[in-house]
């Protein structure tokens, strides 16, 4: 049985950046850029007012005092937008509106507060050295400057940025189209109140969720029953998409058609089974370049699937430099203990937060494979290596932080 490490390892040789292509700016938040992008010009293109005031030469403003201002010639208005006509001389001032060029001759504006008005002229009470005020050309972004590196999930800065810069279309990588299938007689919608032996759906709901966090689009199917035409039929749909993820009928039970129908249809087995807990009987299959994830329907085991194997995947198909979660070392309040015959690897649901500059960690509660409610607080899974059955209280374990660790 392959290790968590191997099974990921054999996932993400087997998958590949799906081609770019040219997207408008309005529709890119949240993928990955295919290239390196650069500043086509300077940001901003020209020296401007950051003020609405005067544009003046500072040298003029020298002796002015409260008890004795300096009076200026009032040239006329300049709105952003707009182009000076000529520079200000000796004596002179500019009206200028934030935003508009900077009129030659002029080097600091004063602000409209700091002034007495009449009709063409302005009264300034204090100096103000050169450069007060003002935005000089390309003090933002110079041109040729690396604004966003390729791999990397475009933010609403880094959109903000680009348009500055004059990138209305950027090639990035698509955003997937996941098919997500939840089978199982005993499944009903969350709308409905379970009978007899049912359960409502939770994982399609969940997956779904983690599938849209990590960029990419889910296609929820309506919930698969434990019947082999029917669960083919839905297969054959599904993989229009760019992935299929299926929860449930992955083990070995009469009921569980899927590894037998994968195959059936031609998929190619990459493995099946992880040796971890929870979570266990984890199917990667290709057919015709399409990856196929085949994962538990246990609530908890599912979603853990879809964090440690899919999300790496997705983000590698979508093109992401960033493929894993941040990690760390923390010590474990409580400590852990498990079964000293078991070497598969164990996956904790955990709260991690900082103190003192140390990352802490403790169980969200009790750790079965069913219990989603351990989901609610937790923010990072400590990693228990395989043939490790303790964890002294205090002692360190290793953590993928799914979320930021609150200080305290």
């Amino acid at each position: 049985m392959l290790s968590p490490a191997e099974a990921l390892k054999l996932i993400l040789e087997r998958v590949s950046p799906l081609p770019a292509g040219p997207q408008p700016l309005q529709d890119l938040l949240g993928r990955a850029v295919a290239e390196d992008l650069h500043a086509t010009g300077m940001v901003p293109p020209f020296t401007n007012s950051a003020m609405d005031g005067y544009a003046v030469r500072s040298g003029d403003l020298a002796e002015a005092t409260p008890e004795h201002p300096v009076r200026l010639r009032v040239m006329g208005d300049l709105a952003a937008g707009s182009v000076p006509l000529g520079a200000v001389g000796v004596g002179e001032a500019l009206r200028i509106m934030t935003g508009a060029p900077l009129p030659e001759g002029a080097d600091t504006v004063v602000p409209v507060e700091d002034t007495t008005r009449g009709d063409d002229w302005v009264e300034l009470r204090k100096p103000l050295r050169a450069g007060i005020h003002i935005r000089l050309a390309g003090e933002d972004l110079q041109e040729g400057q690396l604004l966003v590196k390729a791999g990397q999930g475009l933010r609403p800065g880094d959109l903000g940025v680009l348009a500055a810069a004059g990138h209305a279309v950027v090639n990035v990588h698509p955003r997937l189209r996941v098919a997500v299938l939840t089978t199982g007689d005993e499944l009903v919608d969350v709308s409905e109140r379970p009978g007899p032996g049912r359960i409502r759906d939770a994982n399609i709901h969940a997956v779904c969720a983690q599938v849209t966090a990590c960029g990419a689009t889910p296609v929820p199917y309506p919930r698969v029953p434990d019947d082999r035409d029917t669960l083919l039929k839905v297969l054959r749909t599904a993989l229009e998409a760019d992935v299929v993820l299926t929860t449930g009928g992955i083990s070995v039970g009469d009921y569980d058609f899927m590894k037998g129908l994968l195959e059936e249809l031609g998929a190619e087995r990459i493995f099946w089974k992880v040796a971890q807990k929870p979570g266990g009987p984890l199917g990667f299959w290709m057919l015709g370049g399409k990856p196929i994830f085949g994962i538990p329907g246990n609530p908890v085991a599912a979603m853990l699937m879809v964090e440690e194997y899919v999300r790496p995947a997705l983000r590698k198909l979508m093109g992401f430099a960033k493929l894993h979660r941040p990690l760390a070392e923390a010590r474990m309040e409580g400590g852990w203990s498990g079964r000293a015959d078991d070497l598969r690897t164990t996956f904790l649901r955990v709260v991690a937060r900082r103190e003192a500059g140390q990352l802490h960690a403790r169980l969200t509660g009790p750790q079965g494979s069913a219990i989603l409610s351990s989901m609610l607080i937790a923010n990072a899974l400590a990693v228990i290596p395989a043939g490790v059955d303790l964890v002294e209280a205090g002692g360190m374990v290793s953590l993928h932080l799914t979320e930021e660790a609150e200080d305290h």
